[in-house]
């Protein structure tokens, strides 16, 4: 199933098309919205008994002070900290009038935080767009400070529904109920950390409203990934499946490109090539016979090597010697489809070049702040706005790594990957990545697919490595993980 994520100005026209188009009051959603709420709550935490929900004065607050009164309503002790009055008129000053109404009472927000077995968060939702301060994040503060769970109504407040950024301070959740639709900040970056588990409730929109407004970010799929490579023919041979040429492993780094070697083949390249330092050719051979590793002197060595490979993945190991600078240059103008990583895009940061037309590039954000001239903490702050630029400027597919993996095509289409894990926050793991993604480019896989379809497999094979425990976790572990993967196809990312 199609996951679609939406920005938050998106969602809002979401919301203006079923007051608009359908009729729907924006009361009514507001109820609904407090209803799923409540139906969460009571899923989780069965046994609470005391709820306290923290409002604010917007729309997020509304929610949560007519959930508040459904709790009331059902017997439970709910209290209500208020963060500033709604508008006069508006549709969160009714849910207030409403809570009032049924003898509910609001606690200043500068009050000690009741005791609770709940928190609900209905601060902010996805309205924020500047930085807590004040009373909000002192009350932010001991949200944070409490033992107690946290649901949180929409986007937990504090993080930027289009970025997953955080605004100064954010919420912990334990869970969050997203409404109508996805919020795309949610899936990378802090807000993993934030979010907790998620829930999505639609609120009873029919899908033909969604039509209405296109959203160019999805996160990635599973059963239509799975169909990009169909089993294979009895009578098939390792010439149809390509020739990957691997690039790199200067001096001291030789496990690099071994491991790239390896990832091609265990994703199912036809042949794998190395192209390497001379001192590395006899340790590889005989840890890994089926890589055909070959000891460069210069850029001249690797010119017959180019013109047998399909495929090049460039970077591992590569280092940024003359060596490195020689190799890296006769690789990219032989205009093959290349995957790009590690000190190849360090290289092309410090000279840039016209890349193949079929590439990809597989940044972490370091090298990708380095590309774009800016630091890696501008990059982290808008991940989603860092791919689609470094996409549009090299006309190639970027795949820009970290918690909630991106990848954006030239064109402005984005896929977020839902899986992997901090366990994989170790030495090794991109190389095996490029060389995942150069083997499904050698088995004819168009630049976009084999990017999306690389980062699920690794993505998916280290959670699977990771069962036995996330620290620890090494590339290598991943190899027996992406074979079977890639046999048996990706699971499919399911919300809990």
């Amino acid at each position: 199933m199609t996951v679609r994520l939406y920005t938050a100005a998106e969602v809002r026209a979401l919301d203006r098309a079923a007051i608009e188009v359908l009729g729907i009051a924006g009361y009514v959603l507001m109820q609904r919205a407090a209803a799923a709420a409540w139906r969460t709550l009571r899923a989780r935490w069965p046994q609470a008994r005391r709820v306290v929900v923290c409002c604010g004065p917007g729309n997020n607050g509304g929610d949560g002070y007519l959930l508040a009164t459904i709790a009331r309503e059902a017997g439970l002790d709910a209290h209500v900290i208020g963060l500033g009055a709604p508008a006069d008129g508006s549709d969160a000053a009714r849910a207030r009038a409403d809570w009032l109404a049924h003898g509910g009472r609001i606690g200043a927000a500068q009050d000690p935080l009741p005791d609770a077995d709940v928190h609900v968060d209905a601060l902010f939702g996805t309205g924020l767009a500047r930085p807590i301060e004040g009373a909000a994040r002192q009350l932010i503060e001991r949200l944070r400070e409490s033992a107690t769970r946290v649901l949180a109504l929409d986007v937990p407040s504090g993080i930027d529904a289009d970025t997953g950024n955080v605004l100064g301070v954010a919420v912990p959740a334990t869970a969050t109920i997203s409404f109508v639709a996805h919020k795309c900040g949610l899936f990378t970056g802090p807000a993993l950390e934030h979010r907790g588990d998620l829930v999505l409730d639609t609120l009873a929109l029919p899908e033909e409203l969604y039509a209405r407004v296109p959203s160019t970010i999805r996160l990635l799929d599973m059963r239509r990934m799975a169909a990009w490579l169909p089993p294979r023919a009895r009578h098939a041979h390792k010439g149809q499946f390509g020739h990957v040429l691997a690039v790199g492993g200067d001096h001291g780094m030789g496990g690099a490109i071994r491991l790239a070697g390896e990832a091609a083949l265990r994703v199912g390249a036809g042949l794998v090539s190395l192209a390497t330092r001379a001192e590395h050719v006899a340790a590889i051979n005989a840890g890994r016979p089926e890589l055909m590793v070959h000891g460069v002197q210069d850029a001249a060595g690797i010119t017959a090597l180019l013109a047998r490979a399909t495929v090049v993945a460039l970077g591992p190991g590569l280092g940024q010697s003359a060596w490195s600078r020689g190799v890296w240059q006769a690789a990219l103008a032989a205009g093959k489809p290349t995957v790009l990583d590690a000190d190849g895009l360090n290289l092309l940061a410090q000279k840039p070049v016209a890349l193949p037309a079929a590439c990809v590039l597989t940044p972490h954000p370091g090298e990708a702040a380095r590309l774009l001239g800016c630091r890696p903490d501008d990059v982290e702050r808008d991940r989603f706005a860092a791919a689609r630029e470094l996409a549009r400027h090299h006309r190639a597919v970027v795949v820009l790594k970290g918690a909630g993996t991106i990848i954006a095509h030239p064109d402005g289409e984005i896929a977020v990957c839902p899986w992997g894990n901090p366990g994989m926050a170790s030495g090794g793991m991109g190389d095996v990545l490029t060389g995942v993604i150069a083997g499904l480019l050698a088995q004819g896989l168009p630049p976009s697919r084999a990017a999306r379809l690389g980062v699920g497999l690794h993505a998916q094979a280290g959670d699977a490595a990771a069962q036995g425990g996330e620290a620890g976790l090494i590339a290598s572990d991943l190899f027996p993980h992406l074979r079977a993967l890639r046999n048996a196809g990706l699971r499919e990312y399911q919300t809990p």
